[in-house]
């Protein structure tokens, strides 16, 4: 059944595999991401990008009206753009940490909020989180601000799925661990992860599709290495 979808983050890593996988099985798909050209370039019929940064309030409004215009519903909102920042704590800047939770935090509150309308009891909101913001996990100096944010939106799923839980729509977070993205490289030089995006899109593409059948308010732990 063809659904359509939502996607955040799509110019590259596993958000760009995303889209292409969940087009390739028919579904309708709107990718959102400051970037909108290596999505365009794909010229995939069933997918539509538009240049979004989601940490301005009025380029959110843009991509929920074009949702108001073109579809009935959202079944699949799938919360995956992230900022990230590498920065000694007595280094950092705070206009720097308000960037990263205008992207990590503010717009994923703020997206979901303004698609609620448009999401069916049936649909499933899910967020892509790190195991940096996973409590007991190995932390990382100089991520301060990230992984915080990714935290933040951990327990915001968990309240929203229990505030939603009687009339729907599901929501869960997912916390990644390696995966080989751009981001990854540009933190960590040299670091090889043992997950590349494609798979990674692969599970999380799947996941956005069934597992609500199975979960609601839950955070799962994606990695293959011990917090």
């Amino acid at each position: 059944m063809r659904k359509n979808i939502v996607i955040t983050g799509t110019s590259r890593g596993i958000g760009f595999e995303m889209v292409q996988i969940l087009a390739e099985q028919g579904h309708q798909i709107l990718a959102l991401s400051r970037n909108e050209k290596p999505i365009t370039n794909l010229k995939l019929p069933n997918v539509t990008a538009l240049s979004c940064d989601l940490g301005e309030e009025k380029q959110i409004k843009k991509a929920v009206d074009y949702v108001k215009q073109n579809w009935d519903a959202v079944d699949v909102l799938i919360n995956n753009a992230g900022l990230f920042l590498k920065q000694d704590f007595a280094e950092t800047k705070m206009k720097d940490v308000k960037k990263i939770y205008e992207v990590n935090v503010f717009s994923v509150f703020n997206l979901t909020h303004q698609l609620l309308p448009y999401l069916s009891e049936n649909a499933h909101v899910v967020t892509i989180s790190s195991m940096g913001g996973v409590q007991g996990s190995v932390k990382f100096p100089g991520l301060a601000a990230y992984s915080s944010s990714k935290a933040a939106v951990i327990t915001l799923t968990e309240l929203l799925a229990e505030e939603y839980k009687e009339k729907g729509p599901s929501f869960n977070v997912l916390a990644l661990g390696a995966v080989q993205t751009e981001m990854l490289a540009e933190a960590f030089p040299g670091f090889e992860a043992p997950v590349t995006a494609e798979e990674m899109g692969s599970y999380i593409a799947n996941f956005a599709l069934t597992g609500h059948q199975f979960y609601n308010g839950k955070l799962l732990q994606i990695s293959n290495s011990t917090p």
